[in-house]
């Protein structure tokens, strides 16, 4: 029963493939069921960024496992494609895998190092799961051990120091691009974390005028009164803001384009010498590519913003080796706690066994002697708990031990103890042995 993390990320697949197999937060819900319905699939979890989509799963089978999460990844939800998604998927299991969950929550494989809305955004996921209960013990263990390394890089390392986020990063390729946003009139699309983060700066950077448009203009005013800067609307009133804006930072990710080439045109040829700097950090994207034929027309897409900012990034490059003891702390204890859950069941089944023999001997004792007083019986319960417990206490600790060490001498032992004492675990232990693939742990 291995884990796998089977997805798709900047680094395998660009904006345009990533955004085809993005999910809308309003059916991630639906389709943590779907996944947690695949025979295979013991448990899951999705984390879904702008930069990535990634399955974390425990599964019965490896190979069976990972070609229904696949298949999955090719049909839920989606249209056809005229390319093959294999082609920019990732597999990975065993330590593989909960290592790539330690990397990413500590922001060590964000787009931008040590990105800001990482955390959150695993923490997100792990929720998400919870609320579909397609989470079950090892997940749930993995995702709360990640949550703490993120939490553990940030607060005993600088890589999260020099805040670039991917909203603030926007901000900054808004400032390359127009020069000071000092009285600018800039317009917000999303009210999300995004829009939250990206408005916050803006009113930093001193812009002059800020409208935050949202298809739900109640969501655009909670954010306006938590920055107490701008205007609120929705989104009836965007081709007005076009009119007026000089940069636009998107970020609805909704399954349609928000900025079509008709209605930026449109907007253009009533400022048609007065230039517009779109950027868009959603997925999927909210900007028509086609916005960028339009004369005075600048558009950046998430995979624009990479080296955007890359020179404020070399304080947090300089914490990586930190950070990779942190993960390799949190990597060990995972990995031990891993390999130890083929231990519990033996001792857990073997335990059990023996208190219920001694519970009958002594019921059958007492039986025979009904005159003993309850001091007696006392004593006599005491000492057959501990002579139970003496005999079992080496065992325990020796099978728990190897489970740490090398799990196929720990099956191996299971097994054994498994004959002798009938503990009818022959099923668990056969779950347990891993598939054979190269660098698989647990």
């Amino acid at each position: 029963m291995p884990i796998v993390c089977i997805g798709l990320s900047h680094h395998t697949a660009p904006v345009e493939v990533r955004e085809q197999h993005a999910f809308p937060a309003s059916r991630m819900g639906e389709a943590l069921v779907a996944l947690r319905d695949y025979p295979a699939v013991r448990e899951a979890a999705m984390l879904q960024t702008c930069g990535r989509l990634e399955i974390y799963a425990e599964i019965d089978d490896y190979e069976a496992g990972v070609a229904q999460l696949k298949s999955f990844l090719r049909n839920f939800g989606h249209a056809s494609t005229e390319y093959d998604i294999d082609s920019y998927l990732y597999t990975l299991l065993g330590r593989a895998a909960y290592e790539h969950l330690f990397r990413v929550a500590t922001g060590l494989d964000s787009m931008l190092i040590g990105e800001a809305e990482i955390l959150g955004q695993v923490k997100d996921a792990y929720v998400q799961a919870q609320h579909a209960r397609s989470l079950g013990k090892i997940l749930h263990r993995l995702f709360s051990e990640a949550l703490n390394a993120g939490k553990t890089a940030r607060s005993q390392t600088r890589i999260g120091q020099e805040s670039v986020s991917v909203a603030t990063a926007a901000v900054q390729a808004a400032q390359q691009r127009v020069g000071s946003l000092r009285g600018a009139s800039v317009v917000v699309i999303g009210a999300g974390r995004m829009g939250r983060t990206a408005a916050k700066r803006l009113r930093l950077e001193g812009a002059g005028r800020l409208r935050v448009i949202n298809r739900s203009s109640s969501r655009a005013h909670e954010l306006v009164a938590e920055t107490g800067f701008g205007e609120a609307a929705d989104l009836s009133s965007l081709a007005e803001a076009l009119a007026d804006a000089d940069v636009v930072v998107t970020s609805t990710g909704g399954a349609e384009f928000v900025l079509k080439h008709g209605g930026v045109a449109e907007a253009m040829a009533l400022r048609p010498d007065r230039p517009l700097c779109v950027i868009d950090i959603a997925v999927p994207r909210d900007a028509e590519p086609e916005i960028a034929s339009i004369g005075n027309v600048t558009l950046v897409d998430i995979d624009g913003l990479k080296t955007a900012i890359d020179e404020k990034l070399e304080m947090r490059r300089a914490s990586i080796p930190e950070v990779e003891e942190i993960i390799e702390e949190y990597k060990a204890r995972f990995g031990q706690w891993y390999r130890s859950r083929a231990a519990v069941p033996v001792i857990a089944t073997l335990t059990q066994k023996a208190e219920s023999i001694r519970a009958a001997e002594l019921e059958r004792l007492f039986a025979r002697c009904p005159g003993l007083s309850d001091r007696e019986r006392m004593l006599i319960a005491g000492m057959s708990m501990t002579i139970v417990s003496k005999l079992l206490h080496s065992v325990i600790l020796k099978i728990r031990d190897k489970a740490t060490e090398n799990v196929a001498e720990a099956l191996t032992h299971a097994r054994v103890l498994d004959e002798l004492f009938e503990l009818n675990l022959a099923d668990h232990i056969a779950g347990l042995l891993p598939p054979v693939v190269a660098d698989v742990d647990g």
